[in-house]
């Protein structure tokens, strides 16, 4: 397979397993407590992480003192991200909650023209605001199938994006997979903290076959997200994390009996249209911009005067 297929089979795969969690965790809280199962994954996913990263040799978690702020801030962040997810998550179809968050692309894209000032031309800003119009399709404010827990997702997305903006300002010396660890350690903390205010279950053997398979997804999701990474061009894998929506749509249906209406599935369409266009744009612009610097420096070079005998040969 050229690198290519092999970063868009590891994308799909990294979503599935993402997705997959996702449902086990909505199937486990119909019967435990939230918070008690975040702490029991977080638990299990703590471990299975630190043998990982054992494993890939980076078990490293020395922050940089630039970094431990945002480190901080991106942790609260995630925090606030698994919440309101969680809360949308129960209540939600799950295709529906997939839909909304698949317009983080766009919001990242957007709040890094806002704050950060990062160049964006009028060709991603439209696809930007045709994402949005889509997402209010699917969360439809003032219709008949809204419901509150669509602000839920719709600030999942808000918490992500600042997550992700934080992740894109840490420093090239902070390590990837120790921020990780950390931040999962934090969430799984945190889950034990709010559970203090829930009355604890006990665990069946098919709750805790789906809590073990929960963290195993998403130690799975980790893994291929960092392989996929290492093959393939940027610009060709990353619309393949859209493939998230596809398996919401299959899983829902098979293990809720969930299915979107016609109005739902049209704005994801759009939503997944306009940030397949932006990932693209931006790699398409990134690319012409190396281009630009490569061409800019063999001019320099060749225009560059040939030197003779240094002044102390001459001497």
């Amino acid at each position: 397979m050229t690198p290519n297929i092999k970063g868009a089979l590891l994308m799909s795969g990294a979503m599935a397993a993402f997705t997959l969690n996702d449902t086990l965790v909505k199937l486990v809280t119909q019967t435990v407590p939230l918070f008690q199962m975040i702490f029991l994954r977080g638990v299990l996913t703590a471990i299975m992480m630190v043998a990982l990263l054992w494993w890939m040799g980076k078990l490293r978690f020395n922050i940089p003192p630039v970094d431990r702020g945002k480190v901080i801030s991106r942790i609260l962040a995630e925090i606030a991200a698994m919440i309101t997810f969680m809360i949308a998550l129960i209540h939600m179809p799950l295709a529906n909650v997939a839909a909304i968050l698949a317009a983080l692309p766009l919001s990242v894209t957007l709040v890094a023209f806002l704050v950060f000032r990062e160049p964006v031309g009028w060709r991603r800003m439209l696809a930007i605001a045709v994402g949005f119009a889509g997402v209010m399709l699917i969360v439809k404010p003032g219709g008949e199938g809204f419901t509150i827990y669509s602000i839920y997702a719709l600030m999942t997305v808000g918490f992500v994006t600042i997550r992700d903006l934080l992740t894109r300002r840490l420093s090239p010396d902070a390590p990837s997979m120790g921020v990780a660890f950390i931040t999962a350690i934090a969430v799984g903390l945190s889950g034990g903290v709010l559970s203090i205010s829930e009355d604890w279950q006990p665990i069946n053997m098919i709750e805790a076959t789906y809590i073990i398979g929960a963290a195993i997804c998403i130690i799975g999701g980790y893994l291929f997200s960092i392989m996929t990474m290492r093959v393939g061009e940027i610009g060709v894998v990353a619309p393949f994390r859209y493939t998230a929506l596809v398996w919401a749509l299959i899983l829902g249906f098979f293990a809720f009996g969930d299915w979107p209406d016609l109005l739902t599935l049209i704005g994801a369409a759009i939503v997944v249209a306009s940030g397949i266009f932006t990932l693209l744009r931006e790699h398409r612009v990134a690319r012409r911009a190396e281009r630009l610097a490569a061409s800019l420096t063999a001019t320099a070079v060749a225009d560059a005067p040939i030197s003779g005998p240094s002044q102390m040969q001459r001497d």
